[in-house]
C-alpha cells in the first residue's frame, strides 16, 4: 500500500467499487434526471433520480417484483423481465411528467444486447426519451424470451421454477405480450 505524507485514500465507496466518482461527476453535470438501472442477483430496480444538494431525490421507481401484480410468472432478473420492467418505469415516468432522462448503468460494464440495456429499450418503447444508440439494444427475439424457450427444449430439467409457477418456458414469449399489453393497456 502507498505511504508518505502525499498519500490521500480514496472515497470509501470507491474502495469498495461501488461508485466511479468520475463517472458520476459527468452525470450530474448534464443537470438531467438519471434513469439509474441496478441488475441484482433476483431482481431488477430502476429508478429516475434527480440531483440535490441535500442527496439525490427518487422522483420515479420500479421493480421486477411489480411485475407479479400483473400476472408475471416468469424470473424477475432475465431479459424479457428486464424489458418489462423499463416499460413499467417509463409508463410511471410520463405520467409523473418526466419525458428525458440520462441512462446510468453505473460499474456494469455496457455490452451490447446485455440486461441493462434491455430496460433501457422498453423505457424508449414506452414513450421515454433517452438518448442512446439502437446498435446496442438487444434482439426483438431475446426481449420476447425466445432464447430462453428454445433453451427449454434442449433441457427441461432446468426449469422446475417456471413449472411451479404455472408457465411452461415454451410459452414465455406469449407470455411476455400478454404483460406488455397489460402494462401499456
Amino acid at each position: 500500500m502507498a505511504r508518505g505524507p502525499r498519500y490521500r485514500v480514496p472515497y470509501r465507496r470507491r474502495r469498495e467499487g461501488k461508485t466511479n466518482y468520475w463517472k458520476r461527476l459527468k452525470l450530474l453535470l448534464s443537470r438531467k434526471p438519471r434513469l439509474v438501472v441496478r441488475i441484482t442477483n433476483k431482481r431488477v430496480i430502476a429508478q429516475i433520480i434527480e440531483y440535490s444538494p441535500e442527496g439525490d431525490r427518487v422522483l420515479v421507481s420500479a421493480d421486477s417484483n411489480e411485475l407479479e401484480n400483473f400476472g408475471w410468472k416468469g424470473d424477475l432478473n432475465n431479459t424479457p423481465a428486464c424489458y418489462l420492467t423499463g416499460l413499467l418505469i417509463g409508463k410511471k415516468a410520463l405520467e409523473a411528467g418526466i419525458e428525458y432522462a440520462i441512462l446510468d448503468i453505473g460499474l456494469k460494464t455496457p455490452s451490447k444486447g446485455s440486461r441493462v440495456f434491455a430496460v433501457l429499450k422498453g423505457a424508449v418503447d414506452s414513450g421515454l426519451n433517452v438518448p442512446h444508440s439502437n446498435e446496442i439494444l438487444p434482439d426483438e427475439s431475446r426481449i420476447r424470451g425466445e432464447h430462453v424457450a428454445e433453451y427449454y427444449k434442449a433441457n427441461p430439467e432446468m426449469f422446475s421454477e417456471y413449472e411451479k409457477r404455472g408457465l411452461k418456458p415454451s410459452e414465455l414469449p406469449d407470455h411476455v405480450d400478454e404483460i406488455k399489453s397489460k402494462i401499456l393497456g
